[in-house]
């Protein structure tokens, strides 16, 4: 009898941290632990400097074109806290969608940053499995969804992750505007310059 009670105590003293767990993911069927808990803590800040709940489909389902991801989302309606915003990752039919609970929450976001900081993560050509892909790009993908609306509420958060795409892409436009210049310099300016002290030499 006293086990019974130790044993029913512990329940509700950590009921509330067992109902909270994965309280981020709706749909998990791609995410490493790792992953998870990154997104666990991302959505966590978020939701405690915005009131604003993030959560995440993760899914192998079949998602063919036509099919609504608001009637998709329907199934987890039990598991959504107003207001939030769902990011659905769904790669079986190369799927991407960001699902607001209200229209005013749209303007919070840029749903083409927000797709192009996960696929960015795909499309690089590199060593890592497509399984470590998908899950950097859901992380990335979400991180830049916090990131945006953090931004709009005007704060900032600390659990985020830099898009890397984003950075490599700034580098290469610097790469590329040095380049430019040296051009400039080296088939222009400089034989210009050339000209002007020749003729000054005269």
């Amino acid at each position: 009898m006293a086990q019974t009670q130790v044993r029913l105590a512990l329940l509700v003293m950590f009921l509330p941290f067992l109902l909270s767990a994965s309280s981020a993911i709706l749909k998990d069927e791609l995410l490493k632990p790792q992953a998870t808990q990154l997104i666990e803590t991302m959505a966590t800040e978020l939701f405690e400097k915005t009131g604003i709940h993030g959560y995440v489909v993760a899914t192998n389902d079949p998602f063919p074109r036509g099919v609504s991801m608001f009637e998709y989302l329907e199934k987890f309606e039990h598991n959504l806290s107003k207001p939030y915003i769902v990011f659905i990752f769904a790669p079986h039919d190369e799927r991407l969608g960001i699902i607001p609970s209200s229209d005013v929450l749209k303007y919070l976001y840029n749903p083409k940053k927000v797709k192009d900081a996960a696929i960015g993560v795909i499309a690089t050509h590199d060593s890592n499995s497509l399984e470590d892909k998908y899950n950097v790009a859901i992380v990335q993908g979400f991180s830049e969804l916090a990131d945006q609306i953090a931004s709009a509420k005007g704060v900032n958060l600390e659990t985020t992750i830099p898009n890397e795409t984003q950075i490599v892409v700034w580098i290469l436009r610097v790469i590329i505007w040095t380049g430019s210049i040296l051009v400039l310099w080296i088939f222009v300016a400089r034989p210009l310059r050339k000209r002007m002290q020749d003729g000054n030499n005269k």
